[in-house]
């Protein structure tokens, strides 16, 4: 299996991830305040990471200060992204924010492309514009489906490119756990002193439940946005982000009933379609 093709895996893997976390988010109706949610997930799921690096024994925290500079950027910018993006996510269909999210393959593959050279062909532009289209399908700018809170989630576009490009710039040795730890932690840090300034509330069985499932799941979502940066050329990978929307359309539809409409649906299948065409040339060319 090429690094490029690796990388589509882990790409689909984190995008799996990330949406089901959202759709338990989401679930919450918004009856827990946003930091004291983001604040007992970020509880739960740092222990949890903690003791299945401890099991693996994949952590380690002998790390250069260039490295950590570029941890605490990226942390900064998890912080951001969560803030932005769950803010998003309460005030709007899920399908509709995570649309709004699919502009990354484009920021982050010009990112890539300008700050660290990489080749950016035709072919991987071509799929990452028209893709973007589709996107464009979606979302459909200046109609009711674009709002203040579409800003907020473009802000969130901003603060994933800020940092996937500075996952991409970590050294090789620096464990994808520890990253992923230090990650939770900022979030859980930042939460817990942001969520002083609220009222807490009780959790039923059922928010407790939601929260348990999502803590889970932003595990590998975080584990596997690390690995994604790691590995294989950005310009190939960034088009499988488009994976995001098709699971937040099936699960949008299937447990909130928001039913997209026939330009949602072309959109949907055009990004399909950019996604399954860069794979077949990755494979082509790699002799697969």
């Amino acid at each position: 299996m090429s690094p490029n093709t690796l990388g589509a895996l882990f790409m689909m893997a984190s995008m799996a991830s990330f949406t089901f976390n959202d759709v338990l988010i989401k679930m919450t109706n918004g009856q827990v305040p946003l930091m004291q949610l983001l604040f007992l997930r970020g509880v739960l799921s740092s222990v949890l990471i903690v003791l299945f690096s401890r099991w693996l024994g994949a952590i380690h925290f002998r790390i250069d200060r260039k490295d950590w500079t570029l941890i605490a950027i990226r942390s900064c910018s998890e912080i951001g992204a969560a803030y932005f993006f769950l803010t998003a996510l309460f005030n709007m269909p899920i399908a509709n924010v995570t649309a709004i999210l699919q502009a990354l393959p484009l920021t982050v593959a010009v990112g890539a492309a300008v700050v660290f050279r990489e080749p950016l062909g035709w072919r991987r532009v071509s799929a990452i514009l028209v893709g973007f289209f589709g996107v464009l399908l979606i979302v459909r700018p200046g109609t009711d489906g674009f709002s203040v809170w579409s800003l907020y989630a473009l802000c969130a576009v901003l603060c994933v490119t800020v940092r996937d490009l500075s996952t991409r710039r970590l050294s090789p040795d620096v464990p994808s756990m520890t990253v992923t730890l230090l990650a939770a932690l900022t979030i859980t840090t930042f939460s817990g002193f942001a969520s002083m300034t609220v009222e807490w509330v009780p959790l039923t069985p059922r928010l407790t439940g939601l929260i348990v499932g999502a803590s889970v799941l932003i595990i590998g979502a975080y584990f596997f946005s690390v690995r994604v940066m790691r590995v294989g050329e950005i310009s190939f990978i960034a088009p499988f982000r488009y994976t995001g929307l098709v699971f937040a359309l099936i699960l949008g539809w299937l447990v909130f009933g928001d039913w997209p409409s026939s330009l949602t649906l072309l959109g949907a299948g055009i990004v399909v379609a950019t996604g399954v065409f860069t794979l077949y040339r990755e494979r082509k060319v790699s002799g697969g």
